[in-house]
């Protein structure tokens, strides 16, 4: 009978163990969420003045290829660019290395090689520490041969 009564006291205090975490977990959660929202209201954001896709439509070979997206940072804290990148090295992006203060504008250059013939749609996804981190940005168009 000992042995029935340690047994079922083991199995309480595992439950009651079982149950203590858990709650500890929910508290944990929901601390951690509320915590987040709260530091990504005081984040930066870009928002940009155009749309994200910028379409070239026939392009002359060998021409300027080059483009601007330009964008201000509406959050509430300096916006930091960390990382460009293109989808090809055709393209090239350019951008600003410091910090872009609350509600000032930057601008994200982009060429494209024009010395390739034909269609292309090229993404730059754009890194920073921004609330809406990554951004990607499309380029399109065609590159049309000398006559």
């Amino acid at each position: 009978m000992l042995n029935f009564v340690q047994i079922i006291l083991s199995k309480l205090n595992f439950s009651i163990m079982t149950k203590t975490i858990n709650i500890f977990l929910i508290i944990l959660l929901a601390a951690t969420t509320s915590c987040s929202q709260q530091a990504n209201k005081k984040a930066a954001e870009m928002t940009f003045k155009d749309e994200l896709v910028f379409d070239f439509g026939k392009i002359l070979e060998k021409s300027d290829g080059t483009t601007e997206f330009v964008f201000k940072n509406t959050g509430k804290k300096a916006l930091i660019i960390t990382n460009v990148k293109s989808s090809c090295g055709c393209t090239i992006p350019t951008y600003p290395i410091e910090p872009i203060a609350k509600n000032k504008t930057g601008v994200i250059a982009v060429k494209y090689d024009t010395k390739r013939i034909g269609v292309f749609t090229k993404t730059i996804t754009v890194y920073s520490n921004s609330k809406n981190s990554p951004i990607k940005l499309i380029i399109k168009g065609e590159v049309i041969k000398n006559k």
